[in-house]
C-alpha cells in the first residue's frame, strides 16, 4: 500500500493513480491544492497536515506519520512535496519513503532544479528517483533519466519534457520497489537489485 504526498498540483501523483498503483491515501502540507483533488476524485482518502497548527516540523511529522500508519501504508512516494521529511518521520518508514527530483541528482538539488540547470549552462538535465535520507535529494539513486537541454529552452519547454519523463519514470520506480526487485541495503546507502 502506497501513500503519497504533495504540496501542489499532483501531476506526479495522477500518473501513480493512472498506472494503478495501490495509492491507498494521499496528504498534503497544504489545504486546496490540485493534487488532493485529483486524490478525491479518484476515491483517494486525503487529509492536510499545514504546519502551523502543529508546535514544530517533528510534531508535525509525527501526526501525518501516525495517519499513514493508520492507514496500513508501506511505502511513502513524495510526488512534489516540497518540504524535507524530518529523521522523526523517516525513522517510522526505513528505506521505505521515495522521492522524484526533476534533475540528474547529485547535481542541482533543491526546490529550483530547473531553472538552476539552464542558467549553469548544462546540456543534459534528468530525473531522479531515489530513496530519501535527511539530506535534501541525496538518497540512494533508484533510476535516473537523461533530458537534453536544448539551446532554445525556456524553464517552461524544458519542464515539460522533464515532467513527460517524471510521469513515467516514477510509476516504474515504485513498481520495483513494491515488486522487491530494488532495496536499499540495510546500513548502507546501496541499492540493491534482486
Amino acid at each position: 500500500m502506497i501513500g503519497v504526498l504533495v504540496s501542489g498540483s499532483g501531476t506526479n501523483l495522477q500518473a501513480l493513480i493512472d498506472s494503478g498503483l495501490p495509492v491507498v491515501c494521499v496528504g498534503s502540507n497544504k489545504p486546496g491544492v490540485m493534487g488532493l483533488e485529483r486524490a478525491e476524485k479518484a476515491g483517494i482518502e486525503t487529509a492536510v497536515f499545514e504546519l502551523g497548527n502543529y508546535p514544530d516540523r517533528p510534531a508535525r511529522d509525527l501526526a501525518m506519520a501516525d495517519w499513514l500508519l493508520d492507514k496500513d501504508v508501506e511505502w511513502i512516494v513524495l510526488a512534489g512535496y516540497m518540504h524535507v521529511l524530518t529523521p522523526a518521520f523517516l525513522e517510522r518508514f526505513p528505506r521505505r519513503v521515495i522521492n522524484l527530483h526533476p534533475a540528474l541528482c547529485p547535481s542541482f538539488a533543491g526546490a529550483h532544479a530547473i531553472e538552476d540547470a539552464i542558467a549553469y549552462g548544462v546540456r543534459w538535465t534528468g530525473v531522479t528517483v531515489h530513496f530519501v535520507d535527511e539530506g535534501v535529494d541525496t538518497g540512494p539513486i533508484i533510476l535516473q533519466e537523461p533530458v537534453e537541454v536544448k539551446d532554445s529552452d525556456t524553464v517552461e519547454t524544458l519542464a515539460a519534457r522533464i515532467h513527460a519523463v517524471e510521469h513515467r519514470l516514477l510509476p516504474d520506480a515504485v513498481r520495483l520497489c513494491l515488486d522487491g526487485r530494488v532495496r536499499l541495503q540495510e546500513g548502507s546507502r546501496r541499492v540493491m537489485n534482486a
